[in-house]
């Protein structure tokens, strides 16, 4: 054998393992490319409800018998949530009172929304209006003076005190014995009664004082 054959065979015997060896280095590398790494634990977790949201603050003001409803809602939106109710009349609405007669109404507020209020107040009016009752009327221009109030809740008294004491209540709000929860309702009751004093010339006449409810979160 010439000592050209002899040498190439030793080249493809020597190349061989070389081959080989480089086969088995890309399949290590071509591994590690999909997985990332040899070996090894891991460990996950993923939140996928992360979320916050708002409540809502809903007043609803009911009569004793639950045949009159008003929302605070019905101004327009929640949005707005702020509205006027003139069918839940808190003096009663009685046309035809006598000295030392007395109207009570009674009447429920109640969170209908899902958020618990903060505070409660009732803020009255900034006047007490006079008006004339039907076309026969007297001469008295006082009658917020002669008609008195008493608002409770449960055992505790709101106010007590004329219709020109309770009207603006010296610029400020009553703050009501408890907020209600979502869900829960506080009730009230309201006492007008004309002063027993009242004469001839306080026929005829109807007073007035317009009030806000108000809840806070």
């Amino acid at each position: 054998m010439s000592t050209k054959l002899r040498t190439s065979a030793l080249k493809r015997i020597r190349f061989a393992p070389v081959a080989l060896l480089a086969g088995i280095f890309a399949a290590v590398l071509l591994s590690l490319s999909l997985t990332g790494t040899l070996s090894g634990f891991a460990a996950s977790i993923t939140n996928n409800a992360n979320s916050a949201a708002t409540g809502t603050l809903v007043m609803q003001e009911q009569n004793a018998g639950a045949t009159v409803t008003c929302l605070s809602t019905d101004g327009g939106s929640v949005s707005t949530n702020a509205a006027t109710c003139s069918t839940i009349n808190k003096f009663g609405g009685s046309t035809t009172m006598t000295p030392g007669n007395t109207v009570n109404t009674a009447i429920s507020i109640k969170n209908t929304g899902t958020a618990n209020a903060a505070t409660f107040t009732l803020t009255p009016g900034a006047t007490c209006t006079q008006s004339a009752n039907g076309t026969q009327n007297g001469t008295a221009t006082d009658l917020c003076a002669k008609m008195n109030l008493v608002i409770t809740s449960g055992s505790t008294t709101v106010f007590s005190g004329t219709l020109a004491s309770f009207k603006g209540a010296a610029a400020s709000a009553f703050t009501m014995p408890q907020a209600p929860a979502a869900g829960a309702s506080v009730p009230f009751n309201f006492a007008v009664t004309l002063d027993p004093s009242a004469g001839n010339t306080y026929q005829g006449l109807a007073a007035s004082v317009p009030m806000t409810w108000t809840f806070t979160a």
